[in-house]
């Protein structure tokens, strides 16, 4: 299983803790991590006693990947390391032998996003297309991909098989936050994943300021429609700050330290127009070949 130090995968290693299985716990560090996110990690490593598989990217090959993607102005900017982490998982299960995946994804907190908020995950042709015409003649010889080819593969042949064990149990994410705070340790980070350093900024700064989206929308509108929240409450908290003033700007400057960006290229970045990931190579070719083959000989 994958394991952010957030709440929904720390709470699928709890689980899998109190059921008795063997499990084998897998985090990505990407730079980005904050101190609560690694504390947390270190906690459920502790009271599980699963054993911990850590891949730290090479942070040059990382950092000139983000940097393509601002000078993309695509949308997803998390697209590389949710990339990374699937791609790392699913080999890992074959690496081992093991045949199923624990996943945290849950119709019950995240079950609500538009999709042109996102982009496919699986779409290598996109982030190498992004990087060959922006990557600083950065040469990509570690990074963990797994085209949508392979990835479906996995998925479906019997490898590996994902199963969203949040989706079978009655799961109530204020609830999972006290359980895990007794029983581990573990400490809310103020956000949903924000965990990580660069997630904060992209979703409470970038995302609003860019794109004009506030991701809050999303997900308060899925714990309304799971009844862990009312729509009452959820405007009282679109209308609070998405996180505090200050801290944005430590985090602005975080982020221009760390992708060496002057403070003008990010400002400019902010102010320039939204470019669709389509503009640049993409999967597609693929994606239409592999609906017309299960339409054609699996429907």
């Amino acid at each position: 299983m994958g394991i952010s130090g957030g709440v929904d995968s720390s709470y699928v290693a709890y689980l899998a803790k109190e059921w008795k299985l063997n499990a084998l716990l897998v985090h990505l560090d990407n730079g980005w991590n904050s101190e609560l996110a690694v504390k947390n990690v270190e906690n459920i490593v502790k009271y599980t006693g699963f054993d911990l598989y850590t891949l730290v990217i090479n942070w040059e090959e990382f950092k000139s990947l983000q940097r393509s993607f601002f000078k993309a102005d695509v949308i997803d900017l998390e697209l590389l390391s949710d990339h990374a982490i699937f791609s790392t998982v699913y080999k890992l299960t074959r690496k081992y032998g093991i045949r199923f995946l624990l996943s945290g994804e849950n119709f019950e907190t995240e079950a609500i996003m538009p999709s042109t908020w996102n982009w496919r995950k699986s779409d290598a042709t996109n982030i190498k297309s992004i990087h060959n015409k922006f990557g600083d003649k950065i040469v990509l010889k570690t990074f963990p991909f797994m085209g949508t080819i392979k990835k479906t593969f996995f998925q479906y042949s019997g490898v590996a098989k994902s199963i969203s064990v949040l989706n079978y149990i009655d799961y109530n994410k204020e609830n999972v936050m006290n359980i895990l705070s007794d029983k581990i340790g573990w400490k809310y980070y103020g956000g949903k994943h924000y965990e990580s350093l660069f997630t904060r900024f992209y979703q409470g700064y970038i995302l609003p300021n860019k794109f004009g989206i506030d991701k809050r929308k999303a997900h308060l509108s899925t714990l309304i429609n799971s009844n862990q929240m009312t729509r009452e409450n959820a405007l009282l908290e679109l209308k609070k700050e998405i996180y505090p003033e200050q801290l944005q700007q430590e985090d602005f400057e975080l982020v221009c330290k760390k992708l060496n960006f002057s403070k003008v290229e990010l400002e400019n970045y902010i102010r320039r127009a939204a470019v669709p990931h389509n503009k640049y190579g993409t999967d597609e070719k693929v994606m239409l070949f592999m609906r017309y083959i299960y339409r054609r000989f699996f429907k």
